[in-house]
């Protein structure tokens, strides 16, 4: 597969959990698909810490890891105020860090057999070639919207 152009830059991200498909856009315009793993129980959204759950909505990337522990990583600004707000009445904590990412440090020959099984803690997996490409793209401040 051919990488997108060196000044490519998406405006909007859709996780499509059900299909396993995350699209980049660009004006309305797809730029790129990617098939990816998610959390252990992906059906739902996440309701709290541990229940390995992607979450449901709409959010935004806020920042970015380049080293982190999963080749690198890009931060879904999950929890917002109203997921707050209905843990705290439910008295459970929502939960946090959830990123898009690339393979474990080390395990990055796996490619594409990671996909067979949904296998993160409610995060959004992609090969380690798909996450470069991806964090090249995908500024910071981008709207991400996680559909069921």
């Amino acid at each position: 597969m051919l990488s997108l152009p060196a000044d490519a830059k998406a405006d909007r991200v859709v996780v499509y959990k059900s299909q396993r498909k995350l699209v980049l856009f660009k004006e309305g315009v797809v730029l790129r698909e990617y098939q990816i793993a998610l959390g252990s129980y992906p059906v739902g959204p996440k309701q709290m810490e541990g229940d390995g759950k992607t979450p449901e909505g709409q959010y935004t990337i806020d920042y970015r890891n380049p080293k982190s522990q999963f080749h690198l990583s890009l931060h879904i600004s999950y929890p917002k105020a109203e997921d707050i707000a209905r843990a705290k009445k439910d008295r459970i904590e929502p939960g946090g860090l959830i990123m898009i990412h690339g393979l474990r440090n080390g395990m990055g020959a796996l490619g594409r057999l990671h996909r067979y099984t949904d296998w993160t803690n409610g995060c959004i997996a992609v090969t380690n070639w798909e996450i470069e490409e991806i964090w090249r793209v995908v500024p910071d401040g981008t709207v991400i919207e996680l559909q069921a």
